[in-house]
């Protein structure tokens, strides 16, 4: 069966992995997923990722970051979903936790977060919001 909402899944892979204490996850590779997953890399969400094309399809290993035992992402959820788009101007762009959290949000420019997005002045879809 087709999957409907692939960077769900590898955020749900991500969530999973956290819960129970995982020090890497593996989810099919894109273009996209990889450069959502280099904006949590950027803000230090997770230690790192690189590309495992050991099997039949190539895959992205993402390794987790903890904080004296506890995940490093506390919330992780998908604002964009296949069957309602949202969409923001740089000026709407939501804050997460009062800026604690972060928006991640493709752009023109490509997938930054939201106060790159800001700075650089452009808006696009709210892909997912993480703190």
């Amino acid at each position: 069966m087709a999957m409907t909402d692939p960077l769900g899944d590898m955020l749900t892979r991500i969530r999973n992995g956290q819960r129970a204490k995982k020090d890497s996850v593996l989810s099919p590779a894109s273009k996209l997923r990889a450069r959502v997953l280099e904006v949590l890399q950027r803000e230090g969400y997770i230690r790192g990722f690189s590309e495992d094309a050991t099997g039949a399809h190539p895959q992205l290993r993402i390794e987790l970051k903890y904080f004296e035992g506890e995940p490093a992402i506390k919330h992780v959820q998908r604002v964009s979903k296949p069957g309602r788009r949202v969409y923001s101007g740089s000026k709407e762009l939501p804050i997460v936790r009062n800026g604690l959290g972060i928006t991640i949000v493709s752009t023109p420019k490509g997938v930054l977060s939201d106060a790159e997005a800001r700075t650089q002045n452009v808006g696009g879809e709210v892909l997912a919001e993480v703190f």
